[in-house]
């Protein structure tokens, strides 16, 4: 079973030459990683992008049933930044391997897939806050989120009953995330 790809882009055309190498670049990710359901590649042109460097804008989210694997990056040309963004995917899902065998003690099997020395990353919880929630809804977040000059603010949402986290965009406007359990 081939996992789905979905192409969207925002100010850019799709070309020919352009879905002909995403169709052979990125089904070419199964080889890293078995179990991906759909793969979305965003692609984007931004004009008024103050660095010319960045105003091509590749984004790539792989999901899996238990993982989703993103990776967003950007140049002055699509190719360019698509390249970087599948190259990005590739070691995240090299780390996200890594760990997965290591958890699971296949130390073993981790081995194959450890990334060289240096590269290899040592995640430290250096703090842990605590805090009390008060129900409210998402307008009170985001003016608790914008009060303490925060990107992002947990909060537990009084319509859903559930935890949510609320987020301030790059194009500023706010995205909520509404976790769920497999």
């Amino acid at each position: 079973m081939s996992a789905e790809i979905e192409i969207h882009t925002k100010n850019l055309e799709l070309t020919d030459r352009l879905q002909d190498y995403i169709d052979k670049k990125v089904p070419k990710l199964t080889r890293y990683i078995q179990g991906i359901l759909s793969t979305r590649v965003d692609l984007k042109h931004e004009p008024s992008a103050r660095n010319a460097q960045h105003r091509y804008v590749a984004q790539i989210t792989v999901r899996g049933k238990r993982f989703i694997l993103r990776a967003e990056e950007r140049s002055d040309d699509i190719f360019t930044a698509l390249n970087a963004a599948l190259d990005n995917v590739q070691r995240r899902i090299r780390r996200y391997k890594e760990r997965y065998y290591r958890d699971r003690g296949e130390e073993t099997r981790a081995a194959e897939y450890a990334p060289p020395e240096e590269e290899t990353e040592q995640h430290a919880i250096v703090r842990r806050k605590h805090f009390a929630m008060s129900p409210m809804d998402e307008n009170e977040a985001i003016e608790q989120m914008e009060m303490l000059g925060h990107n992002f603010f947990i909060f537990f949402n009084a319509e859903t009953n559930n935890i949510n986290v609320i987020y301030k965009r790059r194009d500023g406007s706010y995205g909520l995330i509404e976790p769920e359990l497999d």
